[in-house]
């Protein structure tokens, strides 16, 4: 009684809170409706489920039974339904972007090489793998083509950024205000904080309750058993070893086959923890929310077409299956336990860091001294993977003159670890927006000189000098530098553009889907010594199939990146427009990112920018010829 007259109680003060909320500010408050419509939602369902569900069953029982004794020939209206869709589709939108035609090939090509090195070629169930690959397209088109996925996922992303951002209290109090830039001190705490505020979530039953309901849609649509399914519905929020988990007392009975998929969705996913970290390198925290989301359905999937089920599973009803909750006693406990468990993980973290980095640059040295004797010392493992990878992030839809960037980061990532490549990629993303070169020059210089073999006239070099002279004195972000030496002919210069280091927003949003995993071969003895922990009388099937998993989930994460790449359509970047155009009215789209800019900007004494300027180095400088241009009121 005294549990309903609280409960009660606490349904009123909400219902109160939520009444002036929305009435003093419904603008602020649309955050608030939303999660508790969505909650009022979830409440409902449930209690239907619960009081009228065999009614509901007993309704729709003759519908059923007709769908079954019809499903033959319902299936292959459905089957000839989507692929004509499908054609319509790629016929229509890809007519304005050839580009996405290859990303759809990519997908194509590794399902059918994995297809060609599965292991029970006969006994792949297609059903499971197309709707995996459906699953994850529909997601990734909710997420990148439609307004609302747009904005629930950036808003998503935002929100967790903001909660992240509450780390660096804790930070600050142990280790002082000189974190920023300090790896081990801005990175690391996060995945503390993330860890323990996951244990707390499982403790109150929550994610228990959004794994089941995400593992139920991937089971009765792609026919799977229950026990993988829920394990790679776990990955989606917890790591490798953590997932497992759930399913512990079931493990020793799994399949083969089962047991596979569970190592490779450990393999194609990321925990939350770490997907905290990668966020605070600056990588866009919506991209990688949707990747993980979209990579289960296609883990689960693809891991079937790899290592195809030939056993009968003992697993057959969701019924079987009970999640534990843990043994704390209360949320504080729950806390400190996620807290100290995150320990090991963070060690882990810093140690394989420290190792690999070193391990890294020791064979840079040894590769460049090696082709030093040769010739080449500029051969390095960058370069080596630059090139073996080159086709890859090629069939992945990144463009030709990029591709060869993407391929050292999905190397770095194979071969070390994914930590390593999206370091890197926030590197690249930073030189984008604050148009940096190769070289450290700034993106809008022009350099001439005599190592490139284009040849080009004096005259012609003359012309193109005298053609910006008078731009130049009116300019201050556009700086040309001709630096000419004369060869064998006074009349003949050579003419060299400084290299890219940079990718364009959507290679990066591509390469950010294709980094999302935890597959890489540091990754090899953490799931062999996890699992085999958990179950050691499994620990043979483990170890025969962790490097089929290893290869399988490498290539969900590749086809993750493919579906993004069919999708994405890149806005309007701002900051190329700014960075490579004369701040002119006549300019295309100069209006729309002055008052995009403007948006963002926040001046009360000191300029201070929103995201995305809040990273871009040059904003200030944009923001002051946008007012050169047009009469906002920021600008008086």
């Amino acid at each position: 009684m005294i549990k309903y007259i609280a409960f009660v109680i606490l349904a009123a003060g909400f219902l109160a809170y939520f009444i002036a909320a929305v009435y003093l500010n419904f603008q602020r408050a649309i955050a608030l409706v939303v999660l508790t419509c969505l909650g009022v939602f979830i409440i409902a369902s449930e209690l239907v489920s619960k009081y009228k569900g065999d009614s509901i069953r007993k309704f729709f029982k003759p519908a059923q039974s007709w769908f079954k004794s019809n499903m033959r020939w319902i299936q292959w209206v459905f089957v000839f339904i989507v692929l004509g869709l499908l054609v319509a589709w790629l016929a229509i939108d890809t007519r304005k972007r050839p580009e996405q035609l290859i990303s759809f090939a990519g997908v194509c090509l590794f399902v059918i090489a994995l297809f060609l090195f599965s292991a029970h070629r006969t006994a792949v169930r297609w059903r499971t793998v197309f709707w995996g690959l459906g699953l994850q397209f529909a997601i990734g088109l909710f997420v990148i083509r439609t307004q609302p996925g747009l904005v629930a996922f950036e808003w998503l992303g935002k929100q967790v950024q903001i909660f992240l951002d509450y780390t660096k209290a804790g930070s600050v109090f142990v280790f002082g205000n000189r974190i920023e830039g300090i790896f081990a001190f801005q990175a690391l705490p996060i995945v503390v904080f993330f860890s323990s505020v996951m244990s707390v979530l499982y403790y109150l039953g929550v994610m228990q309750w959004i794994v089941m309901k995400i593992s139920w849609v991937m089971q009765i649509t792609m026919g799977t058993s229950p026990t993988e399914t829920l394990s790679v519905a776990g990955n989606i929020f917890v790591g490798q070893t953590e997932a497992p988990l759930l399913i512990r007392p079931y493990l020793k009975d799994m399949t083969k086959s089962e047991i596979h998929a569970v190592v490779t969705g450990g393999f194609a996913t990321i925990a939350g923890s770490v997907m905290g970290a990668f966020i605070s390198f600056g990588i866009d925290a919506s991209s990688l929310i949707s990747a993980s989301v979209m990579a289960a359905p296609c883990a689960l999937s693809i891991s079937k077409l790899s290592y195809p089920e030939n056993e009968q599973s003992k697993f057959t009803s969701k019924d079987q299956i009970k999640v534990d909750s843990g043994g704390e006693q209360n949320v504080l406990e729950a806390a400190s336990n996620g807290a100290s468990a995150s320990i090991g993980l963070v060690a882990n973290i810093a140690a394989n860091l420290i190792a690999f980095l070193a391990i890294f640059n020791f064979i840079n040295a040894a590769l460049s001294w090696m082709g030093g004797m040769v010739g080449y010392p500029e051969v390095t493992f960058d370069l080596i993977c630059s090139y073996v990878f080159m086709p890859v992030a090629f069939m992945m839809g990144i463009p030709y003159d990029e591709s060869f960037i993407v391929a050292e980061l999905i190397g770095t990532k194979l071969f070390l670890n994914e930590f390593i490549a999206y370091e890197k990629l926030s590197e690249l993303k930073s030189n984008r927006l604050n148009g940096i070169l190769e070289n450290g020059s700034d993106k809008n210089w022009i350099s001439v000189s005599t190592y490139v073999s284009h040849q080009i006239s004096l005259k012609s070099i003359l012309f193109i000098y005298l053609s910006f002279k008078d731009i130049i004195g009116q300019l201050h972000n556009l700086k040309v530098v001709v630096s000419m030496q004369i060869l064998h002919f006074v009349s003949n210069v050579s003419v060299t553009l400084c290299h890219q280091n940079y990718l364009q927003v959507r290679s990066e949003i591509i390469c950010t889907y294709a980094l999302c995993g935890f597959a890489n071969f540091g990754s090899l003895g953490i799931v062999i010594g996890g699992l085999s922990s958990i179950c050691p009388s499994r620990k043979g099937d483990i170890s025969a199939l962790v490097l089929r998993a290893l290869f399988t989930g490498t290539c969900v994460s590749l086809i993750n990146a493919c579906i993004a790449g069919i999708l994405f359509v890149p806005s309007l970047d701002c900051v190329s427009v700014f960075q490579n155009s004369v701040f002119n009215t006549t300019v295309p789209n100069i209006d729309t990112c002055c008052y995009d800019l403007f948006d963002s900007t926040i001046n009360n004494g000191t300029l201070s920018f929103e995201d995305p300027w809040s990273e871009v180095k040059n904003a200030t400088i944009y923001f002051a010829n946008c007012c050169g241009l047009f009469n906002a009121p920021l600008c008086m």
